[in-house]
């Protein structure tokens, strides 16, 4: 399987994960907000502070994002290009986001792929501080109660990445069994969640959320991206018995590589290793 050296030492717990109680978040972003404050404000109805979601409709515009890049440097396995900054709307297709904090305050990590003004699909790493809801954006996911995304210093990848830790329940989130989880670099992303499941005994899970990179993708229709620097978003996912009863993972995805190309498509299991970090909650069925 492929695999990028890092510039550090990560520990040897390749998943990090907390478990919590789970609320269904379901609403529309409104026009005139900064993405940062409309997505705040979905949690904030609910009495949360952290949570995944899913993005679909909509359009965004002022808007700035990043897109995969080449490092500059040694201390990153890849890195990011300048900011980008499309003019007119650029009306959502599908993403994934993440909602924590960072330095004490509210913050995001949203990979999204939308249609410019031109008409060509693109994709790409949000900037939280520099984009604004223009039209109605839905959005689905999970609120936490129990635990929420927090960005720390990643002394592996050298990048400010978030990840799960336990908070104080509130009791506001219900009976719906969620682990909040971060997988690290080097191990197959449908491999990860099975072997996660297996241990904690886990038959059936939806995938809330989903952001995260892996280095190039291999497709189960045989396609393949071979450009290794990549930003990541989950369209749906499960996991359910297989042929042998064992958990497996069905993963579709949206992902643009550092050339700016976007595919599409169900990742194959066993060859699609995390590049930097993939960010995801499981709601347990069974």
């Amino acid at each position: 399987m492929r695999s990028i050296k890092q510039p550090g030492v990560g520990p040897s717990e390749r998943v990090q994960w907390t478990e919590a109680k789970g609320l269904q978040v379901s609403a529309h972003l409104e026009p005139g907000l900064p993405l940062l404050d409309a997505v705040q404000s979905v949690f904030a109805a609910q009495g949360l502070t952290s949570g995944v979601l899913r993005l679909k409709g909509g359009a965004i515009a002022p808007f700035a994002y990043v897109i995969p890049a080449l490092p500059e440097t040694p201390r990153h396995a890849a890195y990011y290009s300048a900011t980008l900054r499309p003019p007119g709307l650029s009306r959502i297709r599908t993403g994934a986001l993440t909602f924590g904090h960072r330095d004490g305050m509210p913050f995001f990590h949203c990979h999204a792929f939308w249609t410019d003004a031109d008409g060509v699909l693109r994709g790409g790493h949000v900037m939280p501080e520099e984009t604004f809801v223009a039209e109605p954006i839905q959005v689905i996911g999970i609120g936490l109660d129990g635990a929420a995304y927090k960005a720390e210093p990643d002394p592996e990848t050298n990048f400010t990445l978030f990840g799960p830790v336990s908070e104080a329940a509130l009791g506001l989130a219900g009976e719906r069994r969620v682990f909040a989880l971060r997988l690290r670099p080097n191990q197959d992303l449908s491999q990860a969640l099975e072997a996660f499941c297996r241990e904690q005994k886990i038959s059936r899970a939806l995938l809330h959320g989903g952001v995260g990179s892996t280095i190039g993708a291999r497709y189960e229709d045989g396609r393949a991206v071979d450009a290794f620097a990549t930003e990541m978003a989950i369209h749906s996912g499960r996991i359910a018995p297989g042929e042998w009863g064992e958990p497996e993972a069905e993963l579709d995805i949206a992902l643009v590589d550092y050339t700016g190309a976007v595919s599409e498509g169900r990742l194959t299991r066993g060859d699609n290793p995390v590049l930097m970090t993939v960010e995801v909650a499981l709601e347990v069925s069974s």
